[in-house]
């Protein structure tokens, strides 16, 4: 598909990523339909992928890939973990709508399932495995891109791209260059140019090796801060003697001690004599309150004049 075109050769450095990752390593079994791909045999029996069909393969693939007009009408899966993180990383990149681990049966033959789709296109990581998507896309005509391998059967495939579907580098390498040559094709980014993604993020990774990077990664973060924190203190340490031996530093016992009136200067007022003032009894002032009130309460006294007034009168009358 490179059609002698230079930009579409395959480089070297392409060729350099295949070997390390053994992209090039079939089985020792090869299907029918998976001979023509076959370069030669090794003496233990171990077939050998000519890389060259690889790439002219993979470059028809993003080809049609391309001419999908809605990248999320692209649907790709792995239901093998080596291809699950691959598959969700090309997803990202493209566009494509991805499916990692398990395909629900139905999914693009049941309009009733709330995950019913309807791609144009079926990318697969392994045809063995992920048999039955593709056993659906030949019920309702989509077309099939997967990644074979030399034993792998391609009944209902449309491409083919030969290549190691079984190592886990193998297949991340894979479905990062797929995704790169989109890239390009669409004119994202340029051939002149390296893209900035590594292989390593499509590559898979087991979960107790994560975990224990994770805690590596932690225990090395808790050393440097407790190696930052006794230096510190050391420093702390060195200046707290450097300020004891300066010569600056006086007798502190020798120095006179600020009393408080002179260090805050009030103002000169006249002082009160308090033996001159005058004790206030309460006791001596609450007696004639006391006698005034029994006063106003108490009726005033009958004078004998005045009865023997009214007497008179009465016996005037």
């Amino acid at each position: 598909m490179s059609g002698g075109v230079d930009a579409l050769s395959l480089k070297d450095e392409d060729v350099t990523k295949f070997l390390a990752c053994s992209t090039h390593i079939g089985s020792s079994n090869i299907d029918f339909q998976m001979s023509q791909y076959v370069y030669k045999r090794k003496s233990d029996g171990i077939a050998i992928i000519n890389l060259r069909k690889t790439w002219e393969k993979l470059l028809l693939a993003a080809r049609a890939i391309v001419a999908i007009e809605n990248p999320a009408d692209v649907c790709v899966i792995s239901a093998r973990p080596y291809g699950q993180r691959a598959v969700l990383k090309f997803a990202y990149y493209t566009g494509a709508t991805a499916i990692a681990g398990r395909f629900t049966p139905g999914t693009f033959t049941n309009q009733i399932q709330a995950a019913f789709r309807e791609p144009r296109l079926l990318i697969i990581t392994d045809p063995r495995v992920d048999h039955q998507p593709v056993t659906e896309a030949s019920y309702v005509n989509i077309p099939v891109v997967a990644f074979a391998n030399t034993d792998s059967p391609l009944r209902f495939v449309d491409i083919a791209i030969p290549c190691n579907n079984k190592g886990p580098q193998s297949v991340g390498l894979m479905w990062w260059l797929l995704c790169r040559e989109v890239l390009r094709l669409r004119g994202t980014i340029g051939r002149d140019l390296k893209w900035d993604v590594m292989v390593d993020l499509f590559f898979y990774r087991d979960p107790e090796e994560a975990e224990k990077e994770e805690q590596a990664t932690q225990e090395k973060s808790l050393k440097d801060a407790g190696e930052f924190g006794g230096n510190q203190q050391q420093q702390w340490a060195n200046d707290e003697l450097a300020v004891t031996d300066t010569a600056a530093v006086q007798d502190w016992s020798e120095v006179p001690v600020p009393t408080a009136a002179s260090t805050f200067n009030y103002p000169a007022t006249a002082q009160e004599d308090w033996s001159t003032q005058v004790d206030t009894d309460w006791a001596t002032q609450a007696a004639p309150v006391a006698q005034a009130a029994a006063a106003v309460a108490a009726p005033p006294a009958a004078a004998s004049g005045t009865t023997s007034e009214w007497g008179d009168r009465k016996s005037v009358v």
